[in-house]
């Protein structure tokens, strides 16, 4: 296919997308490493195409946590995919964004005219996280393997404390920024406190997202989830985080986790640490016509703000605020939302800056607040908190599934946002072909 000068902008299409189910991380490690949870999820997908894997010009994978032996998870998923040596395969990385990150890629590749046809999309194995030696262990192991004589060895076996045997959990260390010293959870807490969110306000927003997830599950709303075998031919069909009998009752019992004497954030209004992969197809008109694909709907555009990592959680409503700003939209012309549920609070937190006209003013540069965002209209099939948060896989998944959605309610506009861990946020713009 020929491609155009990279400085002509185009419109870029989803023709097509899937995601695995979200599992949940029971404590030990999951069925199915990063790279299975990508390719069992990409095959069907490519499958039902009208072309092979091998004529895709790209391959785009965000993964935050890739194993040892899935170093450019993206080009290794590629070649099991059958894309063959020649379409190039990379790997991109920006925390909870990673997956939106990817599918931003190839959406300006293809507007710019570099490439015509994109897998993009994100996957991570959250409970495939390492548990790694500390340094003190390391160095022992180093001077034991150094040491010649059996002298040498024995004072080096004699050095041996059991400090040394404390582990290191990388999944704890890669939720706290290393900046501002603070975990992902802590951060829920100071927005909790700045916009007065109250720990009933929290699970009562955990309850609606499981509530929500399972009628979705009910009344088949979820069929972008390909079914995926473990090795023993068991299936996986389903997000098996949901909760369908949970109540604030039930949920006010348990203890807060990342400030036990005066917290309000919970394990049960937090995301759930999960295993998934999500994937979109994107096009450009040349390519919808050559292989008479079917356009679901058209990404529009999508920015990226930063913050201070203290209050990463309120990334959604900068980048928002950008996005809009620069579409010139304003919140009636947002049909519906996704925001990804790294925290009730951070969620509850976003909806209640947007409506600050002071914190609008003042960190946003708006003269007035960008509006209330009707309950009804965000995260209408739950999210993290239900579904799970496989770090590099929900932006992939969120945006996805907002199409979905405005499809199948006939409706044409929605933002799909998350926030960041180290204090950014991201949002994409999308329109439904025929919707509206």
């Amino acid at each position: 296919m020929t491609k155009r000068k990279a400085d002509i902008k185009r419109p870029v299409y989803i023709v097509d997308g899937a995601r695995t189910p979200f599992l949940r991380a029971s404590g030990h490690t999951g069925h199915f490493a990063a790279a299975d949870l990508a390719l069992k999820s990409a095959q069907p997908l490519m499958l039902r195409q009208s072309f092979e894997a091998d004529q895709l010009d790209e391959v785009i994978l965000g993964c935050v946590m890739p194993a040892a032996n899935e170093a450019n998870i993206a080009r290794v998923v590629s070649l099991r995919l059958g894309c063959g040596d020649q379409v190039p395969a990379w790997t991109v990385q920006r925390n909870c964004g990673s997956g939106m990150q990817a599918i931003d890629t190839a959406f300006r590749h293809i507007a710019g005219g570099y490439s015509d046809l994109i897998l993009a999309g994100g996957v991570e194995a959250m409970s495939h996280a390492p548990v790694m030696l500390n340094h003190q262990m390391v160095n022992f192991l180093s001077d034991l393997n150094r040491a010649r004589s059996l002298t040498k060895k024995l004072s080096a076996l004699a050095s041996l404390r059991p400090g040394h045997l404390k582990p290191v959990i990388a999944l704890l260390l890669g939720l706290t920024d290393p900046v501002v010293g603070l975990s992902m959870g802590k951060t829920a807490e100071i927005l909790a406190s700045q916009f007065d969110i109250s720990r009933d306000d929290m699970d009562t927003f955990a309850v609606r997202s499981h509530q929500r997830l399972a009628a979705a599950q009910v009344e088949g709303r979820l069929d972008e989830i390909e079914v995926i075998y473990d090795d023993e031919g068991q299936p996986y069909d389903y997000d098996d985080g949901v909760r369908s009998d949970s109540n604030v009752e039930s949920l006010a019992k348990l203890k807060p986790v990342f400030d036990r004497s005066h917290g309000l954030v919970t394990a049960g209004n937090s995301a759930q640490v999960s295993d998934g992969a999500a994937w979109s197809l994107l096009a450009s008109e040349e390519a919808v016509k050559q292989y008479q694909l079917q356009p679901l709907g058209q990404i529009i555009d999508c920015a990226w703000s930063g913050l201070s990592p203290s209050h990463m959680g309120l990334g959604p409503v900068y980048a928002t605020s950008a996005l809009m700003s620069k579409n010139k939209l304003a919140l009636t012309d947002i049909n519906y939302w996704e925001i990804n549920e790294a925290f009730a609070a951070q969620v509850l937190a976003c909806v209640r800056a947007m409506t600050d006209k002071d914190f609008c003013k003042t960190e946003l540069n708006r003269s007035n607040a960008i509006g209330e965002i009707d309950p009804e209209c965000l995260n209408i099939d739950g999210g993290g908190i239900s579904l799970g948060h496989p770090v590099g896989a929900s932006g992939a998944r969120i945006v996805f599934h907002l199409l979905k959605t405005l499809q199948r309610t006939n409706t044409k506009r929605g933002i799909a946002s998350l926030c960041i861990g180290g204090g950014q946020g991201g949002a994409m713009l999308l329109e439904n072909i025929d919707g509206g």
